[in-house]
């Protein structure tokens, strides 16, 4: 039997009771992973380990806001005093919040809402569980951005620069950190289905069969995408990758970008260029 890439590994993912994050979990289960469910929701976090436990796999599930630090660390105890140590952080979790009109109507507020979600608990997961990973030369953080912290995000520009912002996390802490045996790298998904954009209430129904036309892939993003290839990031066999952030965005930043839209109430941008 082959043997499976994840085997006896212990895996901690945050914002995994739905989404990327679900997606992610199960298959890292499936990989032979102890995976630990952190999510604010933890009835979703509860369903995602009983799924993972129904098809044989081993999971747990925390209850962890990760915009408070106190949660963060305390996440971190609970971790390492059920399993000794971790293999594998994925800072997943991760919102727009809300879209401002513009960024001269955005307030210091939204952006200290943005920051908190987006960037600083990456940085302080990541903070809290590399001491432990230095300790024993063996580790891999993989964080998850976004396409737009890859190009201009005329949407929300501050949502945009904490997306960079993780993009840049990653790419220097993989330098920092690489001579101690610690792996760091990530992806910057688009235009993927899940509970924060749920393109079948976003968008009309009459736009259904146009995603054929919006993506060089032709179809909507899924869950399981993202979490594939976090799992070739997670496994052994990237383990020369140093500092990437790999777009799993079905070819939209190989093949543009934003566009005006003048269609759309209250929506000035479309990165699916139906008539706009």
């Amino acid at each position: 039997m082959q043997p499976k890439l994840l085997d006896g590994r212990i895996a901690l993912i945050t914002g995994a009771a739905a989404g990327i994050g679900a997606a992610t979990a199960e298959l890292f289960a499936a990989e032979g992973a102890t995976v630990v469910v952190a999510d604010i929701d933890d009835a979703g976090a509860q369903t995602v380990v009983k799924n993972i436990e129904a098809e044989g796999g081993t999971a747990s599930a925390l209850t962890v806001d990760v915009r408070e630090p106190a949660q963060i660390l305390a996440m971190r105890d609970a971790v390492l005093d059920a399993h000794g140590h971790l293999d594998i952080l994925v800072n997943n979790a991760g919102h727009w919040v809300a879209l401002p009109a513009s960024f001269a109507e955005s307030e210091p507020d939204h952006w200290q809402a943005l920051y908190e979600v987006n960037l600083r608990h990456v940085m302080q997961a990541s903070h809290a569980f590399l001491p432990s990973m230095i300790e024993r030369r063996q580790g891999t953080i993989l964080n998850v951005s976004s396409i737009e912290g890859m190009r201009g995000y005329p949407q929300d520009t501050v949502y945009g620069v904490f997306k960079a912002g993780v993009v840049q996390f990653t790419r220097s802490l993989a330098l920092e950190v690489a001579g101690h045996g610690i792996k760091v790298n990530g992806i910057a998904p688009d235009l993927t289905q899940s509970a924060q954009s749920d393109f079948a209430s976003f968008d009309p129904p009459e736009w259904a069969d146009q995603w054929s036309k919006w993506l060089p892939v032709a179809r909507v993003g899924q869950p399981i995408d993202q979490a594939k290839a976090l799992l070739f990031l997670a496994s052994d066999l990237s383990d020369f990758l140093v500092g990437h952030t790999i777009p799993t965005d079905g070819g939209t930043l190989a093949a543009g970008g934003w566009f005006r839209s003048e269609k759309r109430p209250g929506r000035h941008w479309t990165n699916r260029p139906q008539d706009a």
